[in-house]
């Protein structure tokens, strides 16, 4: 007996590898084999390497520069100094603002001052001692509260210190409250820690131009700051994505960019770039420390009234993506619940600390710490279950957040609590412990005496996408032709795979809109439409519906070719399948040696700047949320803590990737988990104390707990499938979660984290 016929939408639906599965990535083998080619693998035979003189100093004037005697070694080819930027020795994502090469003065640690190329990294190395450099030392301008306000301190750009000030008002900004509860809050600076650092190989092209090769999160940003410091028109910088060790927004700004391409032209040979481990610390952006004063007003039955918050975000020297931080953070800086009264104000400023940028959760991390720290003080003075004072206050569809903006897509955020208060709590501990199950683990600093268990919620609003009226998009180009004899598709966008599954996630689009199984996807470069940064959890939306257009646009020549109209046509299973099921044509006949080639954009709706008084206005497209329920036990006389449990509810829209979306999940907390009790650049005086990983700790495989994922699929109407960015959300919330799991067991106040063990111990 013959299969029944199927109809186009469960042929769509079910093909082998498409939506809704977990393919394997076609990147994973080679990578747990070690055999993935990073960008810091890349050769070429004749290739020079490059080196970086960086400043000593956070702050001086440089009083003499004299490279002779470098350029005089054996074995050096070039040293080039901010006199031999081709173009405008300036660059910056929002701002231009940031030197190529120091002119004049340093602004921070570990700013570049000159560069070199020579025939072996080892010579490039020791040439660098031979750079002569003569500083005048200058204080530097260190605290960013007293940046914003005090204009007796040096200015250290030409406009001042202040790089944005927003100020968001909804509702009565004086209004009064039975309840208020009121806290000071630091966030640390934290680094990526992506695990390959930055490298890249430019090579001079015969046409005056240059070919970069490098690990980047957004290639055409890249190519446009390149190519006006190299004072060339846009084709002659091509950039191709090489693998990439890891991102998380500190590869959005320029690293060994323009100095490579600089050397590879000077010279005319092949110049590689690769930093080690402490350079890299000096020459990628960091997450902005913050300082946030908070007060919140409730009812006596728990309805908050009010929320009145000061933030302040240390830019460092340049700045970055201090202007989105700023608006990010105060426009999210009430959290997901229903606020009716806010008065906010936000300051991003300049000092001589490192420059800090976009790190997963841009602008969001710092005000959920504060405002969860604050519902978690606000449930204790209600004498109310911290998880019921969240639940009662949470936003939903409909509902309308800080900036006047309605969320009009499910917003779920009740249930998210809901869903991880009714996890299982693991066993209360019993007879002898395990000390590998222990704070300090195997160091055997305890059998479980003086060790108490708290628990704790973090829950997190996050925008996705790029927001205030910038017209964010993708471009997409699908080709679909016979290899083989059998019809093959082959996607090309410039959408960078920084290790969420990019690939994999572009050739699912394909395989369920042209049903075919066999989907390439070329090497992402610049001779392609821009698909923007790999950042704000945007490439599934909007490279996701670029991929989809462009699919779209081939599926519907194939039908023009046939002569038929698209209506109650699918293609699934290399073929051309009509509404009853029976088939049409087969994909291969039909093509024979022809090909049919889409490109298409994705643009989202639009969103528009904020009001520069009230801040008021629809600045965002989409909001994603989620919750964590965090389990620990802390020694508390060592101050030592073991997360016990990490648990975290999120809606995702669509899962279009199962298995890669719960690993995004699980990746994400443990990057939270790393801030709450461990992550920090430690900055004196504009100088790094720990640029190293054995003194920045990050979670290992030990620090990180059992994790409970639940998956909600509230698809969004707005977005492509119905999908909610994924990756950010995560990272959020599960750090307020472990540090009020810490505050309940402990009792201490615990304002600031990392919170490390001499806070807990005050000793």
């Amino acid at each position: 007996m013959s299969a029944p016929a199927r109809s186009p939408q469960e042929l769509h639906d079910t093909i082998a590898g498409g939506i809704g599965e977990s393919p394997l990535r076609p990147d994973g083998t080679l990578k747990v084999r070690g055999e993935f080619a990073y960008s810091s693998d890349l050769w070429h035979e004749d290739m020079l390497w490059g080196a970086t003189l960086r400043s000593p100093h956070p702050h001086a004037r440089i009083v003499r520069l004299d490279v002779s005697r470098a350029l005089g070694l054996p074995g050096v080819h070039a040293v080039l100094t901010h006199e031999d930027v081709p173009g405008e020795n300036v660059y910056g994502l929002k701002f231009q603002d940031t030197p190529a090469l120091a002119e004049g003065v340093v602004r921070y640690q570990g700013e570049p001052v000159a560069i070199l190329a020579a025939d072996h990294p080892e010579i490039a190395r020791q040439a660098l001692k031979e750079i002569v450099v003569e500083y005048d030392v200058l204080e530097p301008v260190t605290d960013p509260e007293r940046a914003a306000h005090d204009d007796t301190l040096p200015k250290l750009h030409p406009g001042g210190n202040l790089v944005r000030h927003q100020r968001i008002v909804k509702g009565d900004p004086d209004a009064t409250a039975d309840v208020v509860v009121s806290g000071v809050y630091e966030v640390g600076m934290q680094d990526q820690a992506f695990l390959g650092p930055e490298s890249g190989l430019a090579v001079p092209a015969e046409d005056g131009g240059v070919d970069l090769y490098l690990a980047t999160q957004w290639l055409h940003v890249d190519q446009r700051q390149t190519a006006k410091a190299l004072g060339l028109p846009l084709e002659k910088v091509r950039l191709t994505l090489s693998g990439v060790g890891g991102a998380f927004g500190g590869r959005e700004d320029l690293s060994m960019q323009i100095h490579s391409c600089m050397l590879a032209l000077r010279t005319g040979r092949p110049v590689k770039m690769s930093y080690n481990r402490l350079e890299s610390f000096f020459g990628h952006v960091h997450r902005h420390p913050a300082k946030m004063y908070y007060e919140h007003g409730a009812t006596k039955d728990g309805k908050l009234v009010y929320v009145r918050a000061k933030l302040y975000f240390d830019g460092g020297a340049y700045a970055s993506k201090t202007p989105v931080v700023v608006g990010n953070g105060t426009t999210l800086s009430v959290g997901p619940y229903d606020v009716p009264n806010a008065h906010i104000e936000g300051w991003g400023v300049y000092t001589n600390n490192p420059t800090c940028g976009a790190m997963r959760g841009l602008g969001a991390v710092q005000p959920t710490y504060a405002y969860e720290s604050q519902m978690d003080k606000l449930a204790a003075a209600l004498d109310l279950d911290p998880a019921e004072l969240r639940i009662r206050n949470a936003l939903s569809e409909g509902s309308t957040v800080v900036t006047g903006q309605v969320v009009d897509f499910p917003a779920p955020v009740a249930e998210l609590v809901q869903r991880v208060r009714d996890l299982p709590l693991p066993p209360a501990r019993s007879g002898a412990a395990d000390i590998r199950e222990l704070p300090g683990g195997a160091s055997n600093t305890t059998h479980g005496e003086g060790v108490v268990r708290g628990i704790g919620y973090g829950v997190t609003i996050k925008n996705i996408s790029y927001a205030e009226g910038l017209d964010d998009y993708s471009t997409a180009r699908v080709r679909l032709e016979v290899l083989g004899g059998e019809p093959v598709a082959l996607v090309h966008t410039a959408a960078a795979e920084v290790g969420q599954g990019l690939v994999t996630l572009q050739q699912q689009i394909a395989r369920t809109e042209l049903g075919v199984p066999r989907v390439s996807v070329h090497p992402a470069d610049t001779s392609v439409g821009d698909a923007g940064s790999s950042s704000a959890s945007r490439q599934t939306y909007v490279t996701g519906g670029a991929v989809r257009n462009a699919c779209r646009a081939v599926a519907e020549a194939v039908y023009a070719r046939l002569g038929v109209s698209a209506e109650g046509m699918t293609l699934a299973g290399g073929k051309v399948v009509a509404a009853g099921g029976e088939v049409v044509a087969d994909l291969a006949e039909l093509l024979g040696e022809t090909a049919i080639e889409e490109t298409r954009e994705f643009h989202h709706r639009p969103t528009y700047p904020l009001d520069p008084e009230t801040g008021q206005g629809d600045a965002h497209v989409q909001y994603g949320f989620s919750a964590h329920r965090a389990v620990v036990d802390v020694d508390l006389d060592l101050g030592l803590v073991k997360v016990v449990q990490l648990d975290c509810a999120q809606d995702v829209g669509k899962a279009m990737n199962p298995d890669a979306v719960v690993a995004q999940i699980q990746g994400g907390s443990a990057q939270g988990l790393g801030l709450a009790v461990m992550e920090e650049i430690l900055v004196e005086g504009g100088k790094v104390r720990n640029p190293s990983f054995t003194d920045y700790l990050i979670p290992t495989i030990l620090d990180t707990p059992p994790m409970r994922v639940e998956i909600l699929e509230r698809p969004d109407p707005h977005a492509p499938y119905g999908v909610r960015g994924v990756g950010e959300p995560p990272t959020i919330s599960a750090t307020p979660a472990i540090a009020n799991a810490i505050r309940a067991a402990t009792g201490l106040e615990l304002p600031r984290v990392p919170i490390r063990p001499e806070h807990i111990t005050g000793v």
